[in-house]
């Protein structure tokens, strides 16, 4: 490729940036990480810019590679005993050897991010679009790259040769389609050649003169035949000549193109389109789409997007630094600039990949949400369940896109029917489990590898959010449909409680506190435990809230009692002999004092069974164990420490880790502990590599800050960071089914409006003042400065 002159500069573009809305830059992207991710929640693309060459990565969310399996170990439990045996013994290190030898899944690579070969599998790129255009070496101006994420629209615009070139790409979920429009301001000065190409298992097809046919079949794990998957592409033009070179399709001298890509696979799990001809499909997609303008299509789009976004508008000031390019910004928010509107630019970036990676009907956002340009995504682009896809939906109740969490839903509800032979095989017990990771094939056995696949809370974190969407809705034919998940996974837990000798508490085991391990007296490293502080948090939650469920529901009263029982007698937190919160049954120390993950203070966030009001000695242990544990770690790490600090109340330090977390990373790093964690140039989070948890997390952060409503009260400005100290922001949701609006100046609320969907009561808090508001269903109470 011939490189490209390009000369830029601030003042040659003629629109200036929304610096809430629009992320730009004035050249191409060369890395995944600096392109623009666009996506309808099905088919994803990640736009370049190129002037030679643009090159667009593909995405279907249902492509995966693997296929069902059984990784149980159908004789597992009769070994359990003797593994508890062990622990209660405080044989930590033999029973993690015979867990590693009976108690692990059968198979290799799922969750050691190695699955692309196994019947694990792994989420794949379906493929690059790739245009080459006929040109020059000349000078290019005026150039600009640009993502509204208002209205989820790529654009890019330059000028060569005396001619202005645009391109105005999106993806359509009414449409199925991406539609791209093509432009030059003077006639037949347009021509490029248009292709298709993977890595791997594709087949081109020329299948019109006007038409591209990409398709494959992925592996199944067993070297046999897996999901298919067709991408059609569609040139139509205005003028000009197109014709066949090979395995391209040549246009030839025209001023205007549109191309249309339909993608479709043949995959039938628990949600997708659930189709058995995708050739039949795309075509389907295509002839719709096509009857249409292009014109016609944008409006579609624009309004299927805009019915997600509109619904929450946050304002913070902006600067100087501002105006900068989305690149520059990042180095000069990084090097001390002011930029308080970068804040909530994140906050709306986190909220537009949602929307388009995450609809009703269709598959979770996964570790990439949909966007991937690898066979082999890092950690097989799957669903870990120790914090990962939970962090991805954080977001969506408070952020008022409760509907995308319906993906998540079905997910969970997908994995009873597989947890209930995952959990007959390990513990010869009733209900489900699902461990630490899955996939759509309906994973639920413990990982590979005691020391991190013991995880044995996945489930019970899941059930949190079939609760937490009540919560905020409190929509009862979704907790009529909830509740038998919820009982099942209880279930599960209630017959996997044992006593522990020395209190008598009920503990679980075996389990992990999620990937970290501890120093026992001897010296040596154990990772398998029984009742780490997680655990017995989720627990309480779970059983608490399935309880309620049953009473809200009028059933199972006699079960009811029962979890009310054992929650009563779960091993309850402890403060170590340090202050701090502590991780497991007993003071251990730590091999990794500054480890990724903040296990123990799930209990703080995302649950609120510790609050600075309500437990006051242990949120000080909580906040002692956020200083030793420190504030480094992966993007999703910070993110989750930004809601962590919100909850104590202290907006300066969450709003310092998210400063953290938008320092500028275009490198890869190896570390765990920092180096290249942070924001890639398009806002992507650096764990590293691009796991995009980390965008979610910190929106539902940056909205943490704003809005409280866990311990039923609706609490305006928690914890507002004094680098903030004007601002609104409309629309978020609190529990109970209220609709939030907050304005504040100079540091102090001035304004707060209160809309109730369903009526009834609550308590609105803004520092120590309380005022309780009385509700019809939709009626709406005014707040101003006086309270």
């Amino acid at each position: 490729m011939r490189k490209v002159l390009l000369a830029v500069a601030v003042m040659a573009c003629a629109v200036q940036a929304d610096e809430l809305t629009t992320l730009w830059y004035q050249h191409p992207a060369q890395k995944f990480y600096q392109s623009l991710p666009l996506g309808n929640g099905r088919i994803g693309a990640m736009v370049f810019g190129g002037v030679d060459e643009e090159r667009i990565v593909l995405n279907e969310s249902s492509l995966w590679s693997g296929s069902r399996e059984d990784a149980n170990r159908l004789a597992a439990h009769k070994a359990l005993p003797e593994i508890r045996r062990l622990l209660l013994e405080g044989k930590n290190v033999e029973a993690e050897a015979l867990v590693n030898k009976n108690f692990t899944c059968q198979g290799q690579g799922s969750g050691q991010g190695r699955g692309a070969k196994v019947p694990f599998g792994s989420y794949q790129t379906l493929g690059n679009l790739r245009l080459t255009f006929s040109g020059s070496s000349n000078v290019v101006e005026n150039y600009r790259r640009e993502l509204d994420l208002a209205t989820a629209l790529a654009k890019i615009s330059y000028r060569r040769n005396g001619v202005n070139f645009t391109r105005e790409v999106f993806v359509s979920a009414p449409d199925e389609v991406l539609a791209i429009r093509l432009a030059a301001d003077k006639p037949g000065t347009l021509s490029f050649a248009v292709g298709l190409d993977r890595p791997e298992r594709f087949m081109i097809e020329v299948a019109g003169p006007h038409e591209l046919l990409m398709t494959g079949t992925l592996n199944d794990g067993h070297e046999g035949k897996g999901v298919s998957y067709a991408a059609r592409l569609r040139v139509l033009t205005r003028g000009g000549a197109v014709k066949v070179e090979k395995d391209k399709l040549v246009v030839e001298k025209t001023d205007e193109v549109v191309l249309l890509l339909a993608a479709a696979t043949d995959y039938r799990g628990f949600a997708g389109r659930q189709l058995a001809d995708p050739l039949a499909a795309t075509t389907s997609d295509l002839d719709k789409a096509a009857a249409k303008s292009f014109t016609e299509l944008r409006a579609t789009q624009q309004r299927d997007h805009e019915q997600w976004f509109r619904r929450v508008d946050l304002k913070l000031n902006a600067t100087t630094n501002s105006a900068l390019p989305t690149d520059e910004r990042l180095v000069g928010f990084a090097k001390g600039a002011a930029d308080p509107a970068l804040a909530a630019l994140y906050f709306n970036f986190g909220r537009y990949l949602l929307i388009c990676s995450s609809r009703p009907g269709g598959l979770p956002a996964n570790l990439q949400g949909i966007w991937a340009g690898e066979i082999q995504t890092p950690w097989n682009g799957d669903w870990h369940l120790n914090v990962n896809v939970q962090m991805n939906y954080w977001p969506a109740e408070v952020c008022n896109l409760a509907e995308l969490a319906e993906p998540l839903h079905k997910l969970i509800a997908s994995l009873v029917e597989p947890g209930g032979k995952t959990a007959q095989a390990y513990y010869n017990a009733r209900g489900w489990v699902a461990h630490i990771i899955t996939n759509p094939w309906g994973f639920t056995a413990p990982g590979e590898v005691a020391s991190w696949g013991s995880t044995a809370g996945g489930s019970a974190w899941l059930c949190e959010h079939l609760w937490e969407h009540y919560a905020y809705t409190l929509d009862r034919n979704f907790l009529a449909w909830a509740y038998p998940i919820l009982k099942g996974a209880a279930e599960f837990y209630l017959d996997n409680l044992v006593e522990e000798p020395r209190h008598k508490w009920l503990v679980t085991g075996p389990s992990n506190s999620p990937e970290n391990g501890f120093r026992l007296p001897n010296g040596k490293v154990a990772h398998v435990c029984l009742g780490p502080t997680i655990d017995m948090q989720q627990l309480r939650e779970l059983f608490g809230n399935t309880a309620r469920a049953a009473e809200t529901l009028g059933v199972d009263a006699d079960f009811s009692r029962e979890l009310t029982e054992k929650r009563a007698r779960l091993a309850p937190n402890q403060i170590g002999p340090d202050g701090r919160l502590q991780e497991w049954l007993e003071p251990y120390t730590e091999p990794e004092p500054h480890h990724r993950h903040v296990s123990p203070l799930y209990g703080l966030y995302p649950a609120h069974e510790i609050t600075v009001s309500g437990t006051p000695a242990l949120a000080g242990a909580c906040r002692k164990f956020l200083d030793a544990r420190g504030d480094g770690g992966m993007g999703w790490s910070y993110a989750w420490k930004i809601n962590l600090w919100a909850r104590l109340g202290d907006g300066d330090r969450a709003n310092k880790l998210l400063a953290s977390l938008l320092r500028p990373t275009g490198v890869i790093g190896i570390s765990y502990q920092g180096l290249g964690a942070g924001t890639y140039a398009n806002l992507f989070d650096a764990g590293p590599p691009f796991q995009i948890d980390g965008n979610f997390g910190a929106t539902a952060g940056i909205a943490e800050m704003l809005l409280q409503s866990h311990t039923d009260e609706i609490t305006l400005l928690p914890a507002l960071p004094t680098a903030w100290p004007n601002g609104s922001i409309t629309g978020l949701r609190a529990r109970g089914g209220y609709t939030v609006d907050i304005t504040w100046q100079n540091g102090k609320l001035t304004f707060a409006k209160v809309k109730s969907t369903v009526g009834g009561q609550c308590v609105v808090r803004y520092g120590d003042k309380t005022k309780t508001l009385d509700f019809q269903p939709d009626e709406v109470k005014l707040l101003d400065a006086t309270f």
